[in-house]
């Protein structure tokens, strides 16, 4: 059975964007509500059994983001365009290596 706490602060949260629904478009895009909904009921839960409090911090409503988005962070590869090698300074001439 779902804790009250739980039950109370989803009510409160859906509320929110239900009455708000241009901050929800903001913080999740295009993705599906409910399984937005789901994931953050599925932490609060998991928060409440660790002796947390129930309510979701900014970091877990953004990781719950990412993973719906299914962005892998650690395997993306980030491309640099060096634009010159040599930079000119009142120095001289410096590498850039």
């Amino acid at each position: 059975m779902s804790n009250i706490d739980v039950e109370i602060y989803m009510s409160q949260f859906i509320n929110f964007f239900e009455t708000n629904p241009n901050d929800l478009i903001d913080l999740i895009g295009d993705l599906n509500k409910q399984e937005f909904y789901d994931l953050v009921k599925s932490q609060c839960e998991k928060n409440k059994s660790q002796g947390d409090d129930v309510t979701l911090t900014q970091d877990q409503i953004i990781d719950i983001v990412i993973k719906l988005k299914k962005v892998d962070v650690k395997n993306s590869k980030m491309v640099v365009i060096v634009d010159k090698v040599f930079q000119s300074t009142k120095f001289g001439l410096i590498g850039l290596n």
